[in-house]
């Protein structure tokens, strides 16, 4: 059994995509949101040419980029309150 690179890559950008995207869940950045969709396009594009179902997993990083876009609007709204004393 030969160690295969390409396996080893694909996993580190599955493993860090996850990462930044509890990350982002947790500090409520966008910035982290997407990075874990720049970091989950390159595997998922390995499933574009599956023939079943398996070819939807090809939209998985559409969640990140929909919550860093819901992420940046709520952090300008909060910035553009008047402040109230």
């Amino acid at each position: 059994m030969d160690f295969s690179w390409v396996g080893l890559i694909y996993w580190l950008f599955v493993i860090s995509s996850l990462l930044l995207f509890i990350w982002g869940l947790g500090k409520k950045s966008w910035k982290a949101f997407i990075l874990s969709a720049i970091t989950l396009i390159l595997p998922t594009l390995y499933f574009s040419g599956a023939e079943n179902w398996v070819r939807i997993l090809v939209l998985l990083p559409l969640l990140p980029f929909l919550l860093a876009f819901i992420t940046r609007k709520k952090q300008k709204n909060r910035e553009n309150l008047p402040i109230s004393e």
